[in-house]
């Protein structure tokens, strides 16, 4: 009940109280909900870039739509994909978990094998749309996790994704961005949606039962 009245509380924050900084330990328990988040084959193919310098922030403004909550959160968060699925990615992953479990397994050892037969054999576009979507699976966790703090957020897929890769130079690092996550503290006065209700489609019109 009470992740379902944090969810109420949660919307699309327009407008940010610029004074207010997001505490260290809340982000760092949002930041390792989404590090806790379920991804295909377990390969996490993405990363989470904390921006907390406002002038770099002011940067992003302008190829964001010039939406403002980039400028006045707290922190900005962006959430890049893997540009391709490689084979170095994938054992990378496979040998973590075998390092951190202590033992080989023949099945996963197995799983590993048709992954790399598969995966990097695919055009690299249609990787990082599928990495992509992993993506945004640790968006949604984010949210929720920074509204059992209450701590308000603003999902954004508005902006110039190349402008953004070449300002955070990500291509160096083998990623692309995919959405960005403004965290921070609501503004008393100056937010046209915060006191609207919530709007969501019925139950009945939403949620489809097959017996």
């Amino acid at each position: 009940m009470s992740l379902l009245k944090q969810l109420n509380w949660r919307y699309a924050t327009k407008k940010y109280d610029t004074t207010r900084v997001v505490p260290q330990d809340a982000l760092d328990r949002i930041l390792e909900a989404t590090r806790l988040t379920a991804t295909s084959s377990g390969l996490q193919p993405y990363e989470v870039i904390v921006i907390r310098n406002p002038a770099l922030r002011a940067q992003i403004q302008p190829i964001a739509m010039n939406q403002a909550q980039v400028a006045e959160c707290s922190h900005l968060l962006v959430f890049a994909a893997w540009d391709n699925y490689t084979a170095d990615r994938i054992n990378h992953m496979f040998d973590l978990t075998n390092e951190v479990r202590g033992f080989r397994n023949e099945g996963w050892e197995a799983y590993r094998n048709m992954l790399l037969a598969h995966y990097p054999q695919r055009p690299a576009e249609v990787n990082f749309e599928h990495a992509a979507r992993q993506a945004y699976i640790a968006l949604g966790t984010a949210m929720v996790a920074a509204a059992e703090e209450e701590i308000d957020s603003t999902p954004m897929e508005g902006f110039d994704g190349a402008k953004l890769d070449a300002l955070l130079g990500l291509a160096a690092h083998g990623l692309k961005s995919v959405v960005m996550l403004p965290l921070g503290y609501r503004a008393a006065e100056g937010d046209w949606l915060v006191n609207l209700a919530k709007v969501r489609r019925p139950t009945a019109d939403f949620v489809r039962v097959i017996d």
